[in-house]
């Protein structure tokens, strides 16, 4: 009896002990300590084996608890996945980091009839991590920079270290590596991010993204476990040489009155179209749209009108400039002409529309420089004709445009690559004149298009007739006068 009395609280202590291991410990609100692996892999999926390239990716992602792969035991890793299913694993990502519960999030926005991605998309939608910008997508497959768009934004951005931030920032700026990711890349921010904090490296010794290929189930478990796991976490082993040369071609921080080599002294009462269009340029050197006239004597507003048409005219032939409408306020008896240039349709968005237009021209000759596609020792001819393909290349004519549209300025070209003929005109003598390259618009009541001074030498070059449907044609470039008046006389 005694014995049994000295054995029997240690037994009961023992079973006490072990119960208390299978008490899960809180978890803690919003902290990556959350992300445990609570089960252990033993082959579950037939496809995926040690020496499978995502086995340790997928093995995670089994092993957090955020799959069980397909119900015939295999995982799929080459199979495609939707928008909405990435998604789905996102949402689970970030309610497991905020609750503890990869289900718990996406719970409170569960009704009946919905697809399945709805809950998740609801959630993440809630804490800011989406809007509504992939709406009536989510059932189609994923591009990897869809991808990258939903899972940068998964977790607060404390939360993921930037471990790589000076080497992506120096080998993407230098256009060494990540080359097929640029300004234009559909959320090419969150591709970088996902760079700089490891989450990728890219497909090849390049650093090559793929942003429009579709993404594949053992590519999301990867990209999903190394926001979990510190440890699966990349740094590429890139080298990144350094471009000294750098400094010399960038034109970042030129402004829109840098622009203006005209003769630019302002004459307050013009007397001819020369100081008409003198003072115009003056006002585009001062970054302002409103031109202050004062002849001092009785006007009428026959002339008032005469001197807005001719001050439009002159506007028009800086269509890089992006004015191409006038409001015209006279007071008779003084002489005063206040001249007040915008952009149809633009209203007070202008300056925004600018400001985008010009950043973009920049980071686009940048980048052409920096990738080698244009160099110093390059003519003037040679390099306007680059950009004469490169905006063949990435232009199509808006035939839906009205005389209302923004496509009239140069403003969609870049946003969103479409334009009719003076936006075509006005991104190229904007990137034109990046370069150094002396460039005017020129029109008839129907056209308009641009004529440049190349290596000393006068041409005319219409880069909306030089967007063929079949490719480029470069019939309309380096036009002489005459060639000209046969495609549109003025």
């Amino acid at each position: 009896m005694i014995h049994l009395k000295l054995r029997l609280p240690g037994l009961l202590l023992a079973l006490v002990l072990a119960v208390s291991l299978y008490i899960p410990a809180a978890a803690a609100e919003n902290s990556a300590d959350n992300f445990v692996r609570g089960k252990t892999y033993a082959g579950e999926f037939s496809d995926v084996t040690p020496d499978s390239v995502f086995h340790d990716n997928v093995t995670a992602l089994y092993e957090y608890g955020l799959s069980v792969g397909k119900s015939d035991g295999t995982f799929g890793p080459k199979d495609g996945m939707t928008v909405g299913q990435i998604v789905i694993f996102a949402g689970r990502i970030r309610s497991l980091y905020a609750t503890g519960n990869a289900e718990s999030g996406a719970a409170a926005f569960q009704t009946e009839g919905q697809s399945a991605y709805e809950p998740y998309l609801a959630y993440l939608q809630s804490v800011g991590a989406l809007a509504s910008e992939l709406d009536g997508l989510y059932k189609g497959p994923a591009t990897r920079a869809q991808t990258a768009h939903v899972l940068a934004a998964a977790l607060p951005a404390q939360t993921l270290p930037a471990i790589n931030d000076e080497l992506v920032t120096r080998a993407y700026a230098s256009r060494q590596f990540i080359t097929d990711v640029t300004e234009y890349t559909p959320y090419y921010n969150d591709i970088l991010a996902l760079y700089r904090i490891g989450v990728s490296a890219g497909s090849d010794s390049a650093g090559t993204f793929g942003p429009e290929n579709a993404v594949t189930r053992g590519a999301a478990a990867a990209m999903l476990t190394r926001i979990m796991d510190p440890n699966l976490r990349l740094t590429p082993a890139w080298t990144v040489q350094e471009t000294p040369q750098a400094p010399n071609y960038s034109v970042a921080g030129t402004s829109w009155g840098d622009l203006v080599t005209a003769n630019a002294t302002y004459f307050p009462a013009p007397s001819s179209q020369e100081q008409l269009a003198s003072s115009v340029a003056y006002m585009l050197s001062q970054e302002t749209n409103v031109l202050e006239l004062n002849y001092g004597t009785y006007i009428t507003s026959a002339q008032a009108g005469n001197v807005m048409n001719k001050a439009l005219a002159v506007v028009k032939s800086y269509c890089e400039q992006m004015y191409n409408s006038v409001q015209c306020t006279y007071e008779t008896i003084t002489g005063r002409v206040t001249l007040t240039f915008s952009a149809v349709s633009a209203e007070a968005n202008l300056p925004a529309y600018r400001d985008y237009t010009l950043q973009a021209a920049i980071a686009l000759h940048d980048q052409l420089w920096a990738e080698g596609t244009i160099t110093a020792n390059m003519t003037q001819m040679e390099k306007a004709r680059v950009y004469f393909k490169w905006i063949c290349d990435n232009c199509v004519y808006d035939t839906t445009a009205g005389p209302n549209s923004l496509s009239h300025i140069g403003y969609t070209l870049f946003r969103h690559g479409t334009a009719v003929c003076d936006g075509y005109s006005g991104a190229y003598n904007l990137l034109l004149k990046l370069e150094g390259i002396d460039c005017y618009a020129l029109s008839n009541p129907d056209h308009i298009w641009t004529v440049a001074t190349l290596d000393g030498t006068s041409y005319h070059i219409d880069t909306t007739w030089g967007d063929d449907a079949n490719g480029v044609d470069y019939r309309y470039f380096a036009m002489t006068e005459a060639q000209s008046r046969s495609f549109h006389p003025w």
